[in-house]
């Protein structure tokens, strides 16, 4: 088995990452999006150390910046704007998200015409800039018509405030009726899916992948280091990392439950897969999802220099034929050890829909 081995970059110098074309815009990103979330209180506040971490992603080959105004309730996109002032901007393929509850009004959220109106405002103003690159919705809902949502983000792409439209976490089917949507409307389309992605969710492999492929889509998949869990810390025999993120979402953490337990199995397993070639499990998790056809960028969600500077080499690594063959029977195709790694819930398994 062979692979190739990241080299690391020197800190304080520019390089270029071989870039990949987003979908079908034309428009050249590299194969690692920085996103930010842990950029403000759900990671680390020090807004100066954010900045840092952004310029070094930036001098290490990086153009790709996502974040989200519900990201600490608009925080991180205040230490992004932070970072690209001063001429950094126009280099930058900067992204960004609406969806999440972002005040105690039932109608700062969603989908809507209205709150798409309002908050792509606020986030120009955090981000100091004049236009978003791509605008993506967080999340689908099946209470707001594509139709509304669509037609209003169109109308953002005709004043110039937006550049071009994605969604985020959309099951398969609803990929589908967007474009059907766009082009039956004659709205702007999504030109890319933000799915979640890793080494241990790979149900999208079945139908969210290959459904992007066939309309054009780029995808820039999120957690590809399965929110921690591929970070290398995870290991059996080890306690069990605390963080802010397990707080919040225990279902994905907690080891009681046994589609966790079958995940620090499988993570076990492939940290010797990784060790046997030569990498770190870090560099396997992030070359693995950036080597599927369908994927444009994985979004590296860094909180501290350190973590930057490890995932930084991914880019570079090329996992061969034996090894995904070895990982493909650790974790099946197409399959998630743990159904809430799935990023979202289907209304149509909501009690009140299967209940007459």
């Amino acid at each position: 088995m062979t692979a190739a081995v990241a080299r690391a970059r020197p800190a304080g110098t520019v390089e270029r990452m071989q870039q990949r074309t987003l979908g079908r815009t034309g428009v050249h990103v590299s194969p690692l999006c920085l996103g930010t979330m842990m950029f403000g209180a759900w990671g680390d506040p020090d807004h100066d150390a954010g900045v840092r971490v952004i310029h070094r992603a930036l001098d290490a080959g990086i153009n790709f910046i996502d974040t989200a105004d519900v990201y600490s309730r608009g925080e991180s996109e205040e230490i992004v704007g932070k970072a690209l002032a001063g001429g950094r901007r126009d280099d930058v393929v900067l992204a960004t998200k609406f969806h999440g509850t972002m005040g105690d009004d039932p109608n700062e959220c969603g989908n809507s015409r209205r709150w798409i109106f309002r908050e792509v405002e606020a986030s120009l103003k955090r981000l100091r800039t004049d236009w978003i690159d791509l605008y993506q919705v967080h999340r689908w809902d099946h209470w707001t018509d594509h139709e509304e949502t669509l037609g209003a983000l169109t109308d953002l792409v005709s004043q110039g405030k937006v550049r071009y439209l994605g969604s985020s976490t959309y099951p398969a089917a609803q990929v589908v009726r967007a474009q059907w949507v766009a082009r039956e409307r004659g709205t702007a389309r999504f030109v890319c899916e933000q799915p979640p992605y890793s080494l241990l969710a790979r149900r999208i492999e079945a139908d969210v992948l290959p459904t992007c492929l066939e309309h054009g889509m780029g995808v820039i998949p999120w957690s590809p280091l399965a929110g921690g869990w591929l970070s290398g810390r995870w290991r059996k025999g080890a306690d069990p990392p605390q963080s802010k993120r397990a707080e919040r979402l225990p279902r994905r953490y907690d080891l009681s439950l046994p589609e966790n337990q079958a995940k620090l199995d499988a993570v076990d397993a492939l940290a010797r897969l990784a060790e046997d070639a030569g990498l770190t499990l870090i560099d396997m998790a992030l070359a693995f999802v950036i080597r599927h056809p369908a994927v444009t960028a994985a979004i590296i969600g860094p909180r501290t220099m350190e973590q930057l500077e490890a995932q930084l080499g991914a880019a570079d690594v090329h996992l061969d034929d034996a090894l995904l063959d070895r990982i493909d029977e650790v974790v099946a195709p197409g399959t998630n050890l743990n159904p809430a790694d799935a990023g979202w819930t289907n209304p149509a398994l909501e009690p009140a829909a299967r209940r007459r």
